[in-house]
């Protein structure tokens, strides 16, 4: 991937992004251990495994970021 100029504001916007992402990942996780109700923990599950895609890709932006 082509090193992309950003800005110094969007740079601090994904990285508020990225730690939100993971802050839902983190709680989604903790979750997944109290919940009985088979849709809700498929849900929790999907939610991780799109957050922590989500996750990889904005570490991928800020190492590109120059």
């Amino acid at each position: 991937m082509a090193k992309k100029e950003l800005a110094m504001h969007e740079k601090l916007e994904v990285h508020e992004v990225l730690l939100f992402k993971t802050a839902c990942a983190t709680k989604s996780t903790a979750m997944l251990e109290l919940v009985k109700d088979s849709e809700l923990k498929k849900l929790l599950k999907d939610d991780i495994k799109n957050s922590s895609k989500a996750i990889e890709e904005l570490k991928e932006i800020l190492k590109n970021a120059k």
